[in-house]
């Protein structure tokens, strides 16, 4: 049975392919690498269906850096804090897991190197905590409730917590050395943690 597509579904998988190819590129190359003719080739849309899509190429970098903060919260949930044993192990690992993703060549280009700028620090760190935020609350609130961190104001200690690993992962990403200043920074993380306790 052949069944036509709504106008909705239509626009959501042409909003869904510029996303996919804005990613691929930008991951590849970095934002100002990238032309808009580049990604609605990649596509497979027009020009007009990118300006119906997104304001401009920057509207369209918002909505890859976003898919890549909801896929980066997913998986560290999926794959570090469902596995852990304990609470204080799901916090340590997730903070080791995050500089591991900012490792990963797209991602650090898109959220590292790429979003601070393109969006401007203020977006940048609204939009990373918006994902990373209640995350965080929750992670710190089950180490307090089992013992393993002190209990204290837990909203603010995720902001900080949050401005460390992002601090953390800028520094690895920057540095001439990065496996060094993982090595560096994977100390000083354990260390703060531990502070906490």
């Amino acid at each position: 049975m052949n069944v036509k597509r709504t106008q909705a579904e239509r626009s959501e998988a042409t909003r869904a392919a510029l996303v996919k190819a804005g990613r691929a590129l930008f991951g590849e190359r970095g934002y100002g690498e990238v032309g808009t003719e580049e990604i609605v080739a990649r596509a497979g849309v027009t020009r007009g269906a990118l300006y119906h899509q997104f304001t401009d190429k920057q509207d369209l970098f918002r909505a890859v850096f976003i898919a890549v903060e909801e896929e980066v919260i997913s998986r560290l949930g999926a794959e570090v804090v469902a596995k852990a044993s304990s609470a204080a192990e799901a916090l340590s690992a997730t903070m080791g897991a995050w500089l591991d993703v900012c490792e990963e060549p797209d991602i650090r280009q898109i959220v590292l190197l790429d979003a601070p700028g393109v969006l401007g620090w203020e977006e940048w760190r609204e939009i990373g905590q918006r994902y990373a935020l209640g995350e965080a609350i929750a992670l710190l609130e089950a180490a307090m409730d089992a013992g393993d961190l002190a209990r204290q104001p837990v909203r603010p200690l995720a902001h900080v917590v949050i401005g460390a690993l992002d601090e953390a992962a800028l520094y690895v990403a920057g540095a001439e050395d990065r496996e060094s200043a993982r090595a560096e920074m994977t100390v000083v993380l354990e260390r703060l943690i531990a502070g906490l306790r």
